[in-house]
């Protein structure tokens, strides 16, 4: 068995997020799919003119809505919705329990060196703070308020895609109402009316393809994984805890594995209420 202090953490990946990368293509082939059956043609969904307006006014709007440094943020997650972290709370609790079992052995000050090599900033700051003595109440606290910051930037962050998702179908009735315009004025050959009309459409679907299969889906894609960012954070802020209070690491294991086992029997216990619910309204009164 190799040494702890050799052992050294592997790096979290990222990995391609199939759900959301389906999901679109599903979405999107559907409409398509749908409007081919329809006897139309999928170029006819092709409006630069449409585009410019839809994005152009949905990005303004935006943009007038959140602060420049807010809007930063939310670009640089883009690429969170279509890629997800390669990390688990299992994996924490893994790195966890090396670091506890060294600092069984060697005492907790022989952790300086394997916080250094932390690859996780939270993890890092937690274990150099437990190893320069800070008192526990101190550590949960300073940690917690990272905790709480990271989800009100989150927070932030989706609600600029929410943002985007409320305004597009708006501004896309408003590229349909322009297009009217034009197709008014050539309401004397009754042929360029109907194309006209048709084309005049396409800001509407825009607007609400991009708001209900990109904007909001995406918004919600972020919160998930920022749900998913602080289970594990809380995994290891009370890994550290418990490290400092001095617990054996076999009772580490079985007080961090609450936060894998807690939400699957939380959901076997909604489960059996739901089951247990019809049989109590049909049940026949008795007496």
């Amino acid at each position: 068995m190799a040494d702890a202090k050799s052992e050294k953490p592997s790096k979290p990946g990222q990995k391609l997020d199939l759900a959301s990368v389906g999901g679109l293509v599903v979405a999107i082939g559907g409409v398509l799919a749908g409007l081919i059956l329809d006897g139309g043609k999928a170029q006819e969904l092709v409006q630069k003119n449409a585009a410019i307006i839809v994005f152009g006014g949905t990005i303004g709007a935006v943009m007038l809505t959140n602060s420049m440094a807010v809007l930063g943020r939310a670009v640089r997650r883009i690429g969170s919705i279509f890629f997800e972290r390669n990390h688990s709370p299992e994996a924490a609790i893994e790195e966890i329990l090396r670091y506890a079992t060294l600092a069984r052995k060697q005492g907790i000050v022989s952790l300086e060196q394997q916080a250094a090599s932390a690859h996780d900033p939270f993890l890092r700051k937690a274990l150099n703070l437990a190893v320069d003595g800070i008192d526990m109440s101190q550590i949960r606290s300073i940690m917690e308020l990272e905790i709480t910051l990271l989800e009100q930037d989150s927070e932030s962050e989706a609600k600029v895609f929410e943002a985007a998702g409320g305004y597009a179908p708006t501004v896309g009735i408003v590229g349909a109402v322009m297009g009217l315009m034009q197709v008014m004025k050539n309401l004397a050959n009754i042929d360029e009316v109907g194309r006209g009309i048709a084309s005049a459409f396409v800001a509407t679907v825009y607007g609400l393809i991009s708001a209900n299969f990109f904007f909001l889906p995406a918004a919600n894609k972020l919160r998930a994984r920022t749900k998913d960012v602080i289970q594990i954070r809380e995994v290891m802020l009370e890994g550290v805890l418990a490290i400092v209070e001095g617990l054996n690491p076999k009772l580490i294991r079985t007080r961090l594995d609450a936060y894998i086992v807690q939400p699957a029997a939380k959901n076997a216990k909604n489960a059996a209420a739901r089951e247990a619910q019809p049989a109590s309204r049909t049940a026949p009164a008795e007496g």
